[in-house]
Formats: structure tokens, C-alpha cells, sequence
């Protein structure tokens, strides 16, 4: 019986996660920040819909913002191509962070998207290279970097932007390797079983602070569609917590810590409690 409450109270939280009316990248970055100034392309291919950057001010500080927007109606999610990065997404991104790393500015990254996009074109274009690449960059960035996981974090598509000095995940955000609804048919040959998979892939924010994956869980009672200011502000204040703390350590402390952070991952000091 407590097990069944746990697979529902987590089933829950993905639903959440992708309620329809949930705010997305461009509502916090209108509420959060101000003089947000887009900036496109790659300068290799074209300009990539589902990722979104450009600079900002964070209480007058300058900083760099980079996000994952889906959008709601059938043309803006088609826009947008439903949150998921082409590899020109990724590229991007990876330019913006040059770009904040040159000019000494934060970096701050949002989080929503099913995963990266897995059209045969953006194989062509080499998805998996662009990624790795972000991933690489992230990890030896000299500027603070903080992530936030807004919605859905999925697989390798939230991973390439979300190489973190700090993590922060909404209460009702989910973040995993892989959706349910695949874990589940890869587990049990049947999406139907989607609800016990979301147990299994300790996905909801509380479990995945228990175990280390991220720093800062963000109260949103009972949803981000319901109260949307609140949740906003609530998360501002922890993105400047966070970016106050990072700032009193030097670059190279900034750095190995980091990487030290990224080193415990899968080791023995890293697991789920009893």
C-alpha cells in the first residue's frame, strides 16, 4: 500500500509537469529578469526555435539566459518545435556561453523540454556531437553557472544545458534519463505502466535532492499554473542565493567544485536512502 502511494504521488508530479497551462522560459524571463535582448543563430546553420537566449539583468546585474521553450498554441509549438533542441539549439547555446564567458556574466539556464529533437535531419547534423560539446563547455565555463529545471527534464536534451555550479528544480518539475512512458515500454513492453516506471526513475524534485542530483527545490504549492507570481518570485530569490553564494568563490574554486560535483555522481556517496 505504501509503495502504491508513492507510484501515484509521482505520477502526479509528472502530470503536473506537463500541464498545459504551466509557465514557460519566456514568462520567467519577463518576470525574473529585466532588458532581455534575444540573440540568434549558430553561425553554422540557422537559428533553432526550441532554444532561447540572450542577455539580461538580474536585479541591474548583467547576465546571460538561455532556455527551452515549447509554447502552447498549435503555432507556437510548431515555432518552437515542442521544446526539443535541434543541434543548432545546442550550438547556440554554446555560443551565448562563449559569449557570457568573455564578458565575465552569469549564466543562467532553464530547463523544460520532452528531450532533444530525433529527426533523422538533426542526426544528420550531428545531435549527439552538439550535445557533448555543450556538455564539455558547461563543465570548464570560469563564469557561475546555475540551471533550473522548470518542467520536464528529459534524457540528453535537459543535460545539454544543464552542467551546473547549482541545480533547482520547481516541486513539481520532473528530471530523469527517459520519459515514463519509455522506461515503461522498454521495462515492460507497454507504456501502461508508465506510472510505476515514474516511481522507479526517482524523477520528482524531492527525491532527486534527497540523492544529490540538484541543490534547490522551489515551492510551487500546488502547481505553477496556479500561482504563477509566487512561483516566480519565489524562484528568483533562490537564483539570487545561489548566484550570491557562487560569487565568493574565485574562478578555479568555482570550477573544481564543479567538477567535484559532477564526480560523485554514481559513486557510493551518491544513493537513494533506505
Amino acid at each position: 500500500m505504501k509503495n502504491k502511494a508513492a507510484q501515484s504521488k509521482a505520477w502526479k508530479t509528472v502530470q503536473i509537469a506537463r500541464h498545459p497551462e504551466r509557465p514557460q522560459f519566456l514568462d520567467y524571463v519577463s518576470e525574473i529578469f529585466t532588458e532581455f535582448d534575444a540573440l540568434h543563430g549558430d553561425r553554422l546553420f540557422g537559428d533553432d526555435g526550441a532554444m532561447l537566449g540572450g542577455l539580461a539583468r538580474l536585479d541591474g546585474q548583467p547576465v546571460m539566459v538561455i532556455g527551452q521553450h515549447r509554447g502552447r498554441s498549435t503555432r507556437e509549438k510548431l515555432q518552437h518545435n515542442f521544446g526539443m533542441s535541434n543541434p543548432e539549439g545546442y550550438r547556440k547555446a554554446q555560443r551565448l556561453m562563449s559569449m557570457a564567458e568573455r564578458f565575465g556574466l552569469p549564466v543562467f539556464t532553464f530547463i523544460d523540454t520532452m528531450g532533444a529533437y530525433p529527426g533523422v535531419g538533426a542526426e544528420e547534423r550531428g545531435q549527439a556531437e552538439a550535445i557533448a560539446t555543450s556538455l564539455a563547455q558547461m563543465s570548464s565555463l570560469k563564469v557561475p553557472v546555475i540551471a533550473t529545471v522548470l518542467g520536464e527534464g528529459g534524457s540528453g536534451g535537459a543535460l545539454g544545458i544543464g552542467v551546473a555550479d547549482r541545480v533547482a528544480m520547481l516541486s513539481h518539475s520532473i528530471y530523469s534519463v527517459i520519459s515514463p512512458e519509455g522506461c515503461a515500454s522498454i521495462l515492460w513492453k507497454t507504456a501502461e505502466k508508465a506510472e510505476q516506471a515514474s516511481e522507479a526513475l526517482a524523477l520528482t524534485a524531492e527525491k532527486l535532492k534527497q540523492i544529490g542530483i540538484v541543490e534547490y527545490v522551489v515551492d510551487e504549492g500546488e502547481g505553477a499554473h496556479l500561482q504563477p507570481e509566487q512561483v516566480m518570485q519565489n524562484l528568483k530569490a533562490v537564483l539570487k542565493e545561489a548566484l550570491e553564494e557562487l560569487h565568493s568563490l574565485d574562478a578555479n574554486e568555482r570550477c573544481e567544485a564543479r567538477y567535484q560535483r559532477l564526480m560523485k555522481f554514481g559513486s557510493s556517496n551518491l544513493g537513494l536512502a533506505s
